[in-house]
């Protein structure tokens, strides 16, 4: 099973979307994790705006990506322009994305259409890696 990481710069909403969006539609195919460049809050606005389509992240966490080792993922995806700012052992995994995603942060009436793409993009995700290790 191959494993993500979603990383963002704090951690707090896109990448908080992707990661339950991932748990929920790559459920017995990926196994997810998402972080952060720094940790910060999970944005009331990213747990209402997944709320509103039925999936639950309030038990998520922001999490810095210093707790966590490259080498421990298959696929590493940006979703904020970030990954310039990744160390090289992250930017050199089997698959490297960077999705450079608006940030609702900055707009909040937009976290609607970000989750939408995110939810995309995420499916996208797992159908590619699913063929890739089928292909195993």
């Amino acid at each position: 099973m191959k494993r993500v990481m979603f990383v963002c710069k704090k951690n707090s909403a896109r990448s908080q979307m992707a990661e339950g969006f991932a748990k929920i539609l790559g459920k017995g195919k990926i196994q997810v994790t998402g972080s952060g460049l720094e940790a910060s809050l999970v944005r009331p606005e990213a747990i209402a705006t997944m709320k509103e389509i039925g999936i639950d992240i309030t038990d998520q966490h922001s999490k810095p990506l210093s707790d966590f080792q490259a080498q421990d993922f298959d696929v590493v995806i940006s979703l904020c322009g970030c990954g310039v700012n990744l160390p090289p052992e992250w930017m050199t995994r089997e698959v490297f994305e960077d999705w450079q995603l608006d940030d609702p942060a900055e707009q909040p009436e937009i976290f609607p259409r970000v989750r939408d793409e995110i939810k995309e993009r995420v499916t996208q995700l797992i159908e590619s890696v699913n063929k890739e290790f089928r292909r195993c």
